[in-house]
């Protein structure tokens, strides 16, 4: 919402999903009246991916956008409606939300512009609390990563967020900061992805990383789903922003799966031609692929998952077919070999998108030294009339004596160059 020309905590009209906020939810049931819903059930969302589920016991009129003053515990906290009707129960029931003593929060009003003044003042200590309350849990050594803090609408709470790999006892910390901040504490345990999805921030792909944009749960991820889909297991390259495994390699890992149990084992083909070892395999395109040498990545034949599961009975039964590739089988293209990683340093040239040195302009310089030919006179002539170099001979350094004396004289009247009328030990020291 735009009041005042500042923008809270996300606007409510861009390019993605009507909003620019976090784990926004479009929704496809605005245009259905509301029936399933006469309680008029709204979602509120808070600060980066926090979000809440209230009732509108007042039945004000709310849209996508509205700020409003709903209940906490103490106080009161301002958010704002990212969601309204029915697919609010849909979104309950999404993320298996329990209600407190079986009665959901309520919504108080609209904010009002004092509400929001109030708001403003707690979210600018936040990120001065932030940093403050790192400093003290490194004072009380306490091995845990304060990620962000987040104030109540009303000032008189803060949740804490933190990363920490072991169990920390905080008690210490909590009565440290309710002292230096005069606040109620809450701490709340993040995971690394969880912040990462509260940051923000572009994927390797270009777009907007998932746990930010709509992912709300999280699921283990190991390097055998990237196994399983044959993808190099180079870390650089399978870490996402939270420095943890890329939550998209869960995502075709089952269709991955499903495939490859039709699939023959991966084991070396016997031929007339000679043994090839399996190189790799293409799952969608039934495709296997083997080579003599599986050291030389040029010599790679692709065939297909038929004539693979025929070659390997034939070995169990001792006959070697005559090739590898069947003549009635369809071609497979061959693929060039493609390096997931390679060093190209030095390969291209630094200087090559500067400007070619113009060496004309040497040519013209000299052009200008020379002496043109006149009417009537040749380039010989001109060449002859040119001053040649002279060798050099002994006499040649006599001149530059002669004038050195020359100076010395006329430093003074008497010899050794001192002046008239300065005797030759003044200011000498004795």
């Amino acid at each position: 919402m735009d009041t005042g020309n500042q923008i809270y905590r996300g606007c409510p009209s861009s390019g993605r999903a009507g909003t620019c906020a976090k784990l926004e939810v479009y929704d496809w049931l605005g245009d259905v009246e509301n029936i399933l819903n006469p309680e008029e059930l709204v979602e509120i969302r808070f600060k980066n991916t926090r979000k809440d589920y209230f009732r509108n016991v007042n039945l004000l009129k709310l849209e996508v956008g509205d700020l409003v003053a709903v209940e906490a515990s103490p106080g009161h906290d301002i958010g704002m409606v990212s969601l309204t009707g029915d697919l609010v129960r849909r979104q309950m029931k999404r993320h298996k939300v329990t209600l407190v003593n079986g009665e959901m929060r309520k919504v108080y009003r609209k904010a009002k512009p004092v509400d929001i003044d109030k708001w403003h003042e707690a979210m600018a200590r936040e990120h001065e609390t932030m940093i403050k309350s790192r400093q003290i849990a490194a004072d009380l050594r306490l091995n845990m990563k304060i990620g962000d803090v987040e104030y109540q609408g009303d000032g008189t709470k803060a949740i804490f967020y933190y990363i920490a790999e072991d169990r920390v006892d905080f008690r210490q910390l909590i009565k440290v900061l309710a002292e230096s901040f005069r606040i109620r504490i809450e701490m709340k345990q993040i995971g690394a992805r969880q912040e990462a999805g509260r940051i923000g921030g572009i994927g390797p792909c270009g777009r907007e990383l998932c746990c930010c944009s709509w992912m709300s749960s999280f699921s283990s991820v190991s390097t055998g789903a990237a196994r399983y889909q044959e993808i190099s297991l180079n870390p650089q390259k399978l870490a996402g922003q939270c420095s943890k495994l890329k939550c998209c390699l869960n995502y075709e890992v089952d269709s991955y799966i499903d495939e490859q149990k039709s699939f023959p084992p991966r084991i070396r083909l016997e031929t007339q031609e000679g043994v090839f070892q399996y190189i790799k395999s293409d799952i969608f395109k039934n495709v296997y692929w083997y080579s003599l040498d599986s050291r030389v990545p040029s010599g790679q034949i692709g065939i297909p998952v038929e004539r693979v599961h025929r070659i390997i009975q034939m070995n169990r039964k001792g006959h070697l077919p005559e090739k590898l590739v069947d003549a009635n089988d369809q071609p497979v293209n061959a693929e060039k070999p493609s390096n997931d990683y390679g060093n190209v340093v030095g390969q291209d040239s630094l200087t090559r998108f500067d400007k070619p040195r113009d060496n004309n302009r040497r040519n013209r310089n000299q052009n200008k030294r020379r002496p043109r030919p006149s009417e009537g006179q040749s380039g010989e002539q001109v060449q002859k009339n040119q001053p040649q170099n002279v060798q050099p001979h002994d006499n040649e350094n006599q001149p530059r004596r002669e004038n050195q004396q020359r100076r010395h004289i006329k430093r003074g009247n008497r010899p050794g160059g001192n002046p008239q009328g300065r005797p030759n030990n003044q200011g000498r020291p004795e």
